[in-house]
Protein backbone atom coordinates (compact mmCIF):
# COMPACT_ATOMS: atom_id res chain seq x y z
CA UNK A 1 0.00 0.00 0.00
CA UNK A 2 1.68 2.85 -1.32
CA UNK A 3 1.30 6.03 1.01
CA UNK A 4 -0.13 9.37 -0.32
CA UNK A 5 2.59 12.38 -0.41
CA UNK A 6 0.39 14.11 2.76
CA UNK A 7 1.47 11.05 4.19
CA UNK A 8 4.66 10.76 3.72
CA UNK A 9 4.94 14.83 4.50
CA UNK A 10 3.66 13.88 7.91
CA UNK A 11 5.88 11.03 8.44
CA UNK A 12 9.05 12.74 7.59
CA UNK A 13 8.13 15.37 9.97
CA UNK A 14 7.66 13.23 12.67
CA UNK A 15 10.90 11.34 12.04
CA UNK A 16 12.68 14.88 12.04
CA UNK A 17 11.36 15.54 15.38
CA UNK A 18 12.66 11.88 16.06
CA UNK A 19 16.26 12.12 14.58
CA UNK A 20 16.62 16.06 15.89
CA UNK A 21 14.40 16.54 18.94
CA UNK A 22 13.88 20.40 19.73
CA UNK A 23 14.58 21.49 23.07
CA UNK A 24 16.82 17.64 23.81
CA UNK A 25 18.64 18.13 27.01
CA UNK A 26 18.40 19.26 30.24
CA UNK A 27 17.80 22.81 31.82
CA UNK A 28 19.96 24.14 34.24
CA UNK A 29 17.98 26.79 35.43
CA UNK A 30 14.94 25.30 35.48
CA UNK A 31 12.14 26.03 38.01
CA UNK A 32 9.77 23.13 37.92
CA UNK A 33 10.84 19.30 36.59
CA UNK A 34 9.01 15.88 36.25
CA UNK A 35 10.25 12.21 35.14
CA UNK A 36 7.15 10.12 33.56
CA UNK A 37 7.35 7.23 32.20
CA UNK A 38 4.92 4.81 29.95
CA UNK A 39 4.80 1.73 31.98
CA UNK A 40 3.39 0.20 29.34
CA UNK A 41 5.62 0.22 26.66
CA UNK A 42 8.88 1.61 28.35
CA UNK A 43 9.11 5.25 27.37
CA UNK A 44 10.69 7.76 29.64
CA UNK A 45 10.96 11.65 29.66
CA UNK A 46 11.94 14.09 31.71
CA UNK A 47 10.36 17.26 31.24
CA UNK A 48 12.42 20.63 32.55
CA UNK A 49 10.35 24.18 32.35
CA UNK A 50 11.87 27.63 33.32
CA UNK A 51 8.92 29.30 34.50
CA UNK A 52 8.41 33.39 35.24
CA UNK A 53 5.80 35.16 35.78
CA UNK A 54 3.07 32.52 34.78
CA UNK A 55 5.14 32.47 31.31
CA UNK A 56 7.10 29.50 30.32
CA UNK A 57 10.95 31.07 29.45
CA UNK A 58 12.33 28.05 28.32
CA UNK A 59 11.68 24.01 28.05
CA UNK A 60 14.02 21.20 27.57
CA UNK A 61 13.39 17.32 27.72
CA UNK A 62 15.39 14.19 27.88
CA UNK A 63 14.54 10.31 28.02
CA UNK A 64 14.00 7.42 26.08
CA UNK A 65 11.23 6.49 23.78
CA UNK A 66 9.50 5.73 20.65
CA UNK A 67 9.31 7.60 17.73
CA UNK A 68 5.38 8.94 18.94
CA UNK A 69 6.45 9.86 22.05
CA UNK A 70 9.87 11.93 20.98
CA UNK A 71 8.55 13.66 18.22
CA UNK A 72 5.18 15.34 20.44
CA UNK A 73 7.47 16.11 23.26
CA UNK A 74 9.67 18.04 20.40
CA UNK A 75 6.93 19.78 18.85
CA UNK A 76 5.21 20.88 22.56
CA UNK A 77 8.48 22.47 23.39
CA UNK A 78 7.91 24.46 20.39
CA UNK A 79 4.41 25.09 20.79
CA UNK A 80 4.51 26.17 24.93
CA UNK A 81 7.58 28.84 24.67
CA UNK A 82 6.21 31.80 25.54
CA UNK A 83 2.75 30.79 26.87
CA UNK A 84 1.18 31.43 29.93
CA UNK A 85 0.93 28.41 32.09
CA UNK A 86 -3.41 28.58 31.28
CA UNK A 87 -2.36 28.78 27.66
CA UNK A 88 0.06 25.68 27.95
CA UNK A 89 -2.71 23.76 29.47
CA UNK A 90 -5.01 24.71 26.70
CA UNK A 91 -2.88 23.52 24.38
CA UNK A 92 -2.38 20.11 25.99
CA UNK A 93 -6.34 19.67 26.43
CA UNK A 94 -6.74 20.44 22.41
CA UNK A 95 -4.00 18.04 21.78
CA UNK A 96 -5.95 15.20 23.73
CA UNK A 97 -8.91 16.07 22.25
CA UNK A 98 -7.37 15.51 18.95
CA UNK A 99 -5.63 12.05 19.93
CA UNK A 100 -8.94 10.86 21.46
CA UNK A 101 -10.90 12.20 18.04
CA UNK A 102 -13.10 14.59 20.22
CA UNK A 103 -12.09 17.50 18.14
CA UNK A 104 -11.47 16.70 14.35
CA UNK A 105 -11.28 20.03 12.89
CA UNK A 106 -8.18 19.91 11.05
CA UNK A 107 -7.79 23.55 10.01
CA UNK A 108 -8.57 24.92 13.63
CA UNK A 109 -6.04 22.02 14.80
CA UNK A 110 -3.31 23.16 12.48
CA UNK A 111 -3.98 26.90 13.75
CA UNK A 112 -3.85 25.66 17.39
CA UNK A 113 -1.27 23.31 17.20
CA UNK A 114 0.97 23.87 14.34
CA UNK A 115 3.09 20.38 13.78
CA UNK A 116 1.92 18.69 16.73
CA UNK A 117 -1.45 18.42 14.49
CA UNK A 118 0.52 15.97 12.30
CA UNK A 119 -0.19 13.39 15.01
CA UNK A 120 -3.75 13.44 14.74
CA UNK A 121 -3.80 9.76 13.10
CA UNK A 122 -2.81 8.52 16.15
CA UNK A 123 -6.26 8.13 17.35
CA UNK A 124 -6.31 4.94 14.44
CA UNK A 125 -4.10 3.66 16.87
CA UNK A 126 -5.39 3.17 20.78
CA UNK A 127 -2.04 1.73 21.91
CA UNK A 128 0.17 4.68 20.81
CA UNK A 129 -2.31 7.41 22.31
CA UNK A 130 -0.38 7.11 25.73
CA UNK A 131 3.09 7.68 23.75
CA UNK A 132 1.79 10.72 21.90
CA UNK A 133 0.74 12.20 25.01
CA UNK A 134 3.10 11.61 27.29
CA UNK A 135 5.30 14.70 26.65
CA UNK A 136 1.94 17.14 27.13
CA UNK A 137 1.18 14.71 30.67
CA UNK A 138 4.63 15.60 31.71
CA UNK A 139 3.88 19.30 30.96
CA UNK A 140 1.03 19.33 33.43
CA UNK A 141 2.21 17.06 35.93
CA UNK A 142 5.13 19.59 36.41
CA UNK A 143 2.79 22.60 36.27
CA UNK A 144 0.56 20.96 39.10
CA UNK A 145 1.44 21.98 42.50
CA UNK A 146 0.70 18.81 44.25
CA UNK A 147 4.13 17.42 42.89
CA UNK A 148 7.27 18.88 43.95
CA UNK A 149 10.94 19.53 41.70
CA UNK A 150 11.86 16.72 40.67
CA UNK A 151 9.00 14.16 40.73
CA UNK A 152 9.22 10.93 39.53
CA UNK A 153 5.79 9.00 38.03
CA UNK A 154 3.92 6.47 35.61
CA UNK A 155 1.49 8.29 32.98
CA UNK A 156 -1.49 6.36 34.88
CA UNK A 157 -0.67 8.36 38.28
CA UNK A 158 -1.98 11.52 35.78
CA UNK A 159 -4.81 9.70 33.75
CA UNK A 160 -7.90 11.53 34.14
CA UNK A 161 -6.42 14.90 35.42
Amino acid sequence: MALSRLDQLYRAVIVDHYNKPHHYGSLANASNSIELRNPTCGDVIILYLDIQDDVIQDVAFAGEGCAISTASASMMSDLIIGKTLAEAQDLAHTFYDMVTAKNEDQKQLQKDLGEAALLAGVKKFPARIKCATLGWKAMEGALDDRYGQDTSLDIEDLEGE
